[in-house]
């Protein structure tokens, strides 16, 4: 049995479809469904039960142990500025669930993020010389990966613990996420309305290191294998622009045009400009698959746009 937090959202979602696909279907899922369409991203996978987050601290005592807990639950905003929500919706809750698996030999595989990096002035390399970051969604996931340093070690556990740092994922079952969602979305509901697509002043010197979410989950199912511990950069070590993602759209989706506008004075000192994987660790636990090239992946995904609006 394996326990998918987070498993009505955008990775998790996708995780919990990777694993249908391989034929596991006893999946408990726990998410806090509220006032959004999350529902949605259920509909067509196959689970055993949903928790409610609220409840799941009290029913996980009671439930069969898992074989692994696929920790992909968070409040992932980047501007959300109450930090000590974050903290305990982030921090504390992960704190919990990695005592729970260490106490009773679960293997643990979580979502770090490559925030932590903050604008990467040291690079992107997991060592905490490289990390300082600058907002409180970072901020949260930064000092649980500091955490799991400070008490976990395989030589006095039997579980498994793996942090993966996401970079900029992009991909199916993201429309609930609002103005989070990744740019390929916003670039497709913007063509619909409008039949132009809108990019930052300066897009072309923004770079990211944009991985498709069928990549990631590639990467969380060899973990689950694997069973190697270990905090590992999920990204595809390869940079492109943003002005390079939008060239791209325009040339799949055709019938639109590229607006440049302002950029927005609540993201200056809070956006990274520049992201890039080091997957040399990544590499080293012997995870060879190539990544899925930015024109490969856009295109798989605004054919999911075009037919289902991003749903399975």
């Amino acid at each position: 049995m394996i326990i998918v937090t987070g498993g009505a959202g955008f990775i998790g979602s996708n995780l919990i479809r990777m694993l249908n696909d391989r034929g596991i279907s006893d999946i408990y899922i726990v998410d806090n469904l509220g006032s959004s369409q999350k529902f949605l991203n259920l509909n067509r996978l196959k689970f055993r039960d949903f928790i409610d987050k609220g409840s799941f601290p009290e029913k996980l005592k009671k439930l069969e142990k898992p074989e692994v807990i696929l920790h992909q639950g968070a409040c992932s905003s980047t501007t959300e500025k109450d930090v000590n929500y974050l903290i305990n919706n982030n921090y504390e809750y992960s704190k919990n669930l990695l005592h729970y698996c260490l106490s009773n030999g679960v293997n643990f595989i979580y979502a770090s993020s490559a925030s932590v990096y903050g604008n990467g002035d040291n690079g992107f390399k997991e060592d905490p010389e490289c990390e300082y970051p600058l907002n409180g969604y970072a901020f949260s996931k930064f000092i649980f990966d500091n955490y799991v340093r400070q008490v976990y070690s395989p030589e006095k556990y039997n579980s498994q613990v793996t942090g993966l740092r996401y970079f900029n994922v992009y991909g199916y079952q993201e429309n609930h996420k609002g103005s989070m969602a990744s740019v390929p979305f916003h670039f497709f509901n913007q063509a619909k309305e409008t039949g132009e697509i809108k990019v930052f002043e300066g897009s072309e010197n923004f770079l990211r290191d944009f991985v498709f979410v069928e990549d990631v989950a590639e990467v969380v199912n060899f973990f689950i294998e694997s069973k190697k511990s270990g905090i590992y950069n999920c990204g595809t070590g390869q940079e492109r622009s943003f002005m390079d993602m939008a060239e791209i759209f325009v040339k799949l989706h055709g019938d639109c045009t590229i607006k440049t506008i302002p950029f927005p004075d609540h993201l200056k000192g809070k956006y990274q400009a520049f992201t890039k994987a080091d997957i040399t660790n990544l590499r080293n636990t012997g995870f060879s698959k190539e990544f899925t090239s930015l024109e490969e992946g856009m295109k798989k995904y605004l054919q999911k746009l075009k037919n289902n609006n991003g749903y399975f």
